[in-house]
């Protein structure tokens, strides 16, 4: 199969016990890119692959639930003899790199160069890496925020990130084989959509008209099992939830 998707970590807005935060390991035309690195995603990450030879690192925005693990790798890289053979392209947010450098107590970013090379995300971005190619959309989510569509052979994931429902997030899964799509809350509060609820994820990939809908990022108001069944409702086609350790192909 063209694509495969490993699921590292899924729990929000902390990691609980056997279910770090939010993180995944996509495989695809010869890359291995670390999506998302949630705490204790990078540990999960090393049961899979040797974190040395990853094609890249993306990070959907700056949440600690979403990017806080990316310093364990920079720990191991620079001071735990797994340096890369040469430095790993992170696309992130333009802040990664100093907020990084300002957890270590140092005043620039220069220390970082030899193991990762930043390259800012923004919205429309799309790069290659082998055949695998990898496209960003801003999404709704109070901050920075990218959902990010992967192409390989024909075969498309999308993944939401952290969002509210948006046109962009329709736009990005369009056609899509899987959505990979958060489903963090039960309602929303008055006048705030940064998360979606499991109707919300259900209806984006009908709209869409992806061919599967795969539950995660579910918060502590849900039971992961009851929002994968409200987004099923929703959605009207295949759903299934994002679990720990697994690893769906398409």
């Amino acid at each position: 199969m063209p694509l495969s998707l490993t699921v590292l970590g899924t729990a929000s807005p902390y990691p609980a016990p056997d279910r770090p935060c939010s993180g995944y390991l996509l495989r695809g035309g010869g890359a291995e890119v670390w999506v998302d690195a949630g705490p204790g995603t990078f540990a999960e990450l090393q049961r899979h692959t040797d974190p040395r030879k990853l094609t890249a690192i993306w990070l959907s925005h700056l949440h600690a639930d979403h990017s806080a693990d990316l310093l364990a790798a920079v720990y191991a890289f620079a001071f735990g003899g797994m340096t890369p053979a040469a430095p790993i392209p992170v696309y992130a947010p333009r802040d990664c790199a100093l907020r990084l450098a300002g957890f270590l107590g140092r005043a620039d970013v220069r220390f970082l160069s030899g193991i990762l090379d930043f390259r800012p995300l923004y919205d429309g971005l799309l790069v290659r890496h082998w055949n695998l190619r990898l496209a960003a959309r801003a999404v709704r989510h109070g901050t920075e925020a990218y959902g990010l569509r992967a192409e390989c052979q024909g075969s498309v994931l999308a993944y939401s990130g952290d969002t509210g429902p948006c046109d962009a997030l329709t736009e990005l899964a369009s056609g899509a084989d899987v959505l990979l799509c958060e489903a963090d809350i039960d309602r929303h509060r008055e006048g705030e959509q940064v998360h979606m609820t499991p109707q919300d994820a259900g209806e984006a990939a009908r709209k869409a008209g992806v061919r599967e809908l795969l539950v995660t990022h579910v918060g502590p108001t849900l039971k992961r099992q009851t929002a994968t069944g409200r987004a099923a409702l929703a959605f009207g086609g295949p759903t299934r939830m994002a679990r720990e350790g697994e690893t769906f192909r398409f």
